[in-house]
């Protein structure tokens, strides 16, 4: 069964986004909602029918703001405005990306402020309703004003231009309209700028991102829990006292994941007294202060995504209240209409860039637990690469190369792109956030990481097989056997040398599936 998410333009969430995005999830217009967008409506007519100055209603745009358009030019202006901005390049957003740009362009007209008709909106959540999904093109946008390239390509075919996919095929948009039975839209003053404006390329990147990565910092918990435990560590270094002296929220939730993993391990209990080491490495010993950190990270995004998702975030907006500004204030409309810079995104670019960086470190310690997992000098006393046959088997030697050229892929991809800007429009926007760039970097550090924590899985499973070979009679922790046998449930423990390729595809599934995260305890 879908779900039907409500717009009021200050309610929508993360989880709703996934629905959406992901799940076959549709969406409706709060009646208040239409409400507010229908007054703000007909202060956008006022502006025109009185020839009152409002930027981007009655003039043209960016440096173009001092030229005056006709009331019987301003449909037009629109029109051409979403022509020329699809300047987008490279390939297609997935359907998933594009379904959530509609939720989220659609939400943001919802909250009243962008002037333009609820039709706009109904029209939009019709496209998701009907799978009419727009080809969006990856790369062309600045961050500032908006995503503008993406955002013209996702806003085209409502008035029949542009191309979309329809049932797996692609089409221009006028035949995908005649298919669904819909009509193309005649945009009327202000609605194609209210299209174009914002940040929902970042923030469709940026919510769909943070749900997987939330998935994979707990998956990462037992890959770390499994390795763990095969590598003979020691979960004294978990202990709550010890967290609880250095309180922050990730380490100390990490911690509790770690010992919940762990919990009645007889593996544990067979080397407590032992002085095999003194203390573990630090990718095991540091697991709560790096994950925990990249969890705190990953926190502060969702603050900066809650606000950013139901935010007003085009320009001009309409306030049909007044006495926000003076009234005799250049450009107001009488005080009603706003021109300013909400469509910069620079609170969004610096939260991906910071969370991109976060999850970077994510797989690179993990990629370490890996590298120890398969070297005979470090694996206490473990088959070299635990290869059933050393020599005559490579065993999963080359696992970890992949994970080693995936970590330092992502140190490439981790450079902040928030701290570039080019200017653009003859220096009229001479700032731009550059957070699309950070935006897709960072649902590519995610893919990688998801893969790297998924090679730490088979091979701490392979690993954790041979420990219980030389130490009969124990057993891992409760949550790490479940995660052992989940494991094994989808590949099979490696005999002798064979294709990696199946086992580590099989392998990110199951993290991107979330069915390991489960296995962390209750949030």
């Amino acid at each position: 069964m879908t779900s039907t998410v409500v717009l009021t333009g200050a309610a929508l969430t993360i989880a709703d986004v996934e629905a959406v995005a992901r799940h076959g999830g549709t969406a409706e217009l709060d009646p208040d909602a239409r409400g507010r967008m229908q007054e703000a409506r007909e202060v956008v007519e006022r502006l025109v029918a009185d020839g009152a100055v409002a930027y981007g209603v009655t003039t043209g745009f960016g440096d173009l703001a001092s030229v005056s358009i006709r009331p019987e030019d301003t449909g037009r202006l629109q029109e051409n405005l979403l022509m020329s901005h699809a300047a987008g390049v490279g390939p297609a957003f997935p359907a998933e990306v594009v379904r959530a740009m509609l939720l989220l362009r659609a939400n943001t007209l919802a909250l009243g402020h962008s002037g333009c008709r609820p039709l706009l909106v109904e029209r939009l959540l019709a496209f998701l309703a009907a799978g009419v999904h727009p080809i969006v093109p990856e790369q062309g946008s600045l961050g500032a004003s908006g995503d503008l390239a993406p955002l013209a390509h996702l806003a085209l075919p409502l008035i029949g231009r542009g191309e979309v996919e329809l049932g797996g095929r692609r089409m221009p948009g006028l035949a995908a309209l005649r298919e669904t039975g819909l009509e193309p839209l005649r945009l009327e003053a202000k609605e194609g700028l209210a299209l174009l404006n914002g940040t929902q390329m970042m923030g469709a990147l940026g919510a769909l991102a943070l749900a997987d990565a939330d998935r994979l910092v707990r998956t990462a918990s037992v890959a770390a829990a499994i390795s763990v435990e095969a590598l003979l560590g020691t979960d004294v270094a978990f202990a709550a006292a010890y967290q609880l002296a250095r309180p922050h929220p990730g380490q100390v939730a990490v911690a509790a994941e770690l010992r919940h993993l762990l919990r009645g391990s007889t593996i544990q209990a067979s080397h407590h007294g032992n002085a095999h080491k003194v203390q573990d490495p630090y990718s095991l010993r540091c697991v709560p202060q790096v994950h925990g950190a990249v969890r705190d990270t990953l926190d502060h995004l969702r603050r900066v995504l809650d606000i950013e998702l139901n935010s007003a975030t085009d320009n001009p907006l309409i306030f049909p209240g007044g006495g926000v500004v003076p009234a005799d204030a250049v450009a107001t409309g009488g005080g009603l209409v706003i021109s300013g810079g909400n469509f910069h995104g620079e609170p969004i670019a610096l939260a991906l860039d910071f969370a991109k960086i976060a999850v970077a470190e994510l797989g690179s310690i993990s990629e370490r637990r890996t590298a120890q997992l398969v070297d005979a000098r470090l694996n206490g006393g473990l088959p070299a690469f635990l290869a059933a046959s050393s020599g005559l088997d490579s065993g999963m030697m080359i696992y970890q190369y992949t994970a080693a050229a995936l970590v330092s892929e992502n140190k490439v991809l981790a450079h902040p792109a928030s701290v570039d800007s080019i200017p653009t429009s003859a220096n009229q926007e001479d700032h731009v956030s550059m957070g699309a760039i950070s935006a897709r970097h960072a649902r590519s550090v995610v893919e990688n990481v998801e893969r790297i924590v998924a090679i730490e899985l088979l091979v701490g499973a392979q690993a954790l097989d041979a420990r219980l070979g030389l130490l009969p009679g124990t057993e891992p922790g409760a949550g790490v056997a479940e995660a052992h046998r989940t494991i094994r449930a989808a590949v099979a423990r490696l005999e002798g040398d064979r294709e990696p390729g199946p086992d580590i595809a099989a392998a990110v599934a199951l993290v991107r599936s979330g069915a390991l995260a489960g296995l962390t305890g209750p949030d």
